[in-house]
């Protein structure tokens, strides 16, 4: 991907849902610990096409909780650090298969590689998102998959 940084912030609405101009990864990592706007998480709903449950999974929160961060205004830092991922995953699917309701119905599919399960149900965990992460490396550089 050629500005993966760009991807992400433009997954998440844009500098202004992210709170701030975020133009290195440093920049990015003090927004996420400073916990993202909840205006990210609606810029995510947006420009992805998820539902707000499926990002509340992905984020391993209850509906409940993510709808009360929306009153808080903020989302924790580990919150936010989920949410990044699971943006920069939307991105990297989307770049890798080259048409965004492609990926958004790949991320839904169970996929034989994870072991039949849909790769959205197991980017709540580090290593679930690395599994996604591999596949789709897979699947942009020609490996089986």
């Amino acid at each position: 991907m050629v500005n993966e940084l760009s991807a992400v912030v433009g997954e998440l609405g844009g500098h202004a849902a992210v709170g701030r101009l975020v133009q290195s990864d440093a920049d990015m990592s003090a927004a996420i610990r400073d916990g993202f706007p909840h205006s990210a998480v609606e810029g995510l709903l947006k420009s992805s096409g998820l539902s707000l449950q499926e990002i509340a999974s992905a984020l391993d929160l209850s509906l409940r909780s993510l709808q009360r961060r929306k009153s808080e205004g903020r989302l924790a830092g580990y919150e936010s650090d989920r949410l990044y991922r699971l943006a920069r995953l939307v991105a990297l699917a989307d770049y890798f298969l080259g048409d965004h309701q492609l990926a958004i119905a790949w991320l839904k599919r169970p996929n034989y590689v994870l072991g039949g399960v849909a790769p959205l149900s197991i980017v709540d965990t580090e290593l679930g998102a690395r599994q996604v992460e591999n596949v789709l490396g897979r699947i942009g550089y020609g490996g089986v998959s």
